[in-house]
C-alpha cells in the first residue's frame, strides 16, 4: 500500500492477501540499511491469517520517498503519523535492531494505541563501532559485508537456509547493499546516538515480548536485560541455534512469534 506522508508517497507490504476490516493490526519496523522485503515471509503468514499486517519501509529505504530521518525519535514519530495517516487506531508494533528502538519510542508516545510490542534483536543501547560507520559512509561492500558477517549466527555462514536453493548471508548481504547512498551510514548513526531506551521503556504500557537469538553477536540477550528489567510486563523467548538476522535465519518461528503479538491467546 501507498499513502502520502508530508508530501512523500510512504509504502508498507501488506502481505498480499485481503483481510477484514476489522482484524488485529500489526506494524512491522526493519532494521538499519533494511525494507519491508526483510519481512515477506512473516507479512503473507499473517495476512494469510487475518492480521492487518503492514511492514514499513522507512522514509529513503525500500519504496518509500523523502529523506532518511537522522533520529529515532524522528523515525517513531513518522511511523506514528502514517498509523493516522492510514487511519490505524490501534496496533501491535514490532521492530528489529534499529526498529526494535523505533518500537520503544512508538509505544512509550502512543501509550494504550499500542496494544503489543516486538523486541526482536534488541538492547538498552546499540553501540556502532567508528570504523563501521566509515565504511558505511564510504559505501561499497564492506559495510554490508562486516554485518552480515557479525549478524548471522553458525549455521547460515556454512548453509542451512530453511528454502532449499537459497543461501541467507548472500540474501542478506544484498538487501543492506541495495539501500539508497547515505542510508545505512545515518541509520547506523542513529542507533549510535539513541540513549533514551530505558527511560521510554518504562513508559511503556502495552506487553512487550523481547526476542532474541543465543548467537547474536550484535545485540546478545544479556544486553536486553536492562530493557526487562524496566518494563513492568515483558517476557523473553531466546531462539537457539540462532544469530542477529532471526526473520532470515529462523522465519516460520518469527512469524509464529509475531502472529501471537497480532492476536494473543486468550487467557
Amino acid at each position: 500500500m501507498k499513502i502520502s506522508i508530508n508530501g512523500h508517497n510512504a509504502h508498507a507490504a501488506t502481505g498480499g492477501f485481503p483481510t477484514a476490516a476489522d482484524a488485529p493490526a500489526l506494524i512491522l519496523i526493519h532494521g538499519a540499511g533494511m525494507d519491508a522485503t526483510v519481512w515477506q515471509l512473516q507479512s503473507r503468514y499473517l495476512a494469510h491469517r487475518n492480521v492487518r499486517v503492514y511492514a514499513i519501509d522507512l522514509p529513503a529505504h525500500g519504496r518509500s520517498e523523502g529523506e532518511a530521518l537522522e533520529s529515532i525519535s524522528d523515525m517513531a514519530d513518522w511511523i506514528i503519523a502514517f498509523m493516522d495517516a492510514a487511519g490505524i487506531d490501534a496496533a501491535s508494533v514490532a521492530g528489529h535492531s534499529m526498529g526494535s528502538l523505533i518500537s520503544i519510542e512508538v509505544a512509550a508516545k502512543i501509550g494504550s494505541r499500542a496494544t503489543y510490542v516486538g523486541l526482536l534483536g534488541s538492547a538498552a543501547e546499540m553501540p556502532v563501532h567508528p570504523d563501521l560507520i566509515k565504511a558505511a559512509e564510504d559505501g561499497g561492500r564492506l559495510a554490508p559485508g562486516l554485518i552480515t558477517d557479525w549478524g548471522f549466527g553458525n549455521l547460515p555462514h556454512k548453509g542451512g537456509h530453511p528454502q532449499p536453493g537459497f543461501w541467507a548471508m548472500g540474501a542478506g548481504e544484498q538487501l543492506v547493499r541495495d539501500a539508497a547512498p547515505g542510508v545505512l551510514a545515518k541509520d547506523l548513526i542513529a542507533c549510535n546516538a539513541y540513549k533514551t531506551a530505558i527511560e521510554s521503556a518504562a513508559n511503556i504500557s502495552a506487553p512487550v515480548h523481547v526476542i532474541s537469538g543465543d548467537e547474536d553477536k550484535m545485540t546478545p540477550v544479556k544486553n536486553a536485560k536492562p530493557l526487562m528489567d524496566t518494563i513492568s510486563n515483558a517476557t523473553l523467548t531466546v531462539l537457539p541455534q540462532t544469530g542477529h538476522m532471526m526473520m532470515i535465519e529462523r522465519p516460520r518461528e518469527c512469524a509464529k512469534l509475531l502472529l501471537e503479538l497480532a492476536k494473543p491467546p486468550l487467557t
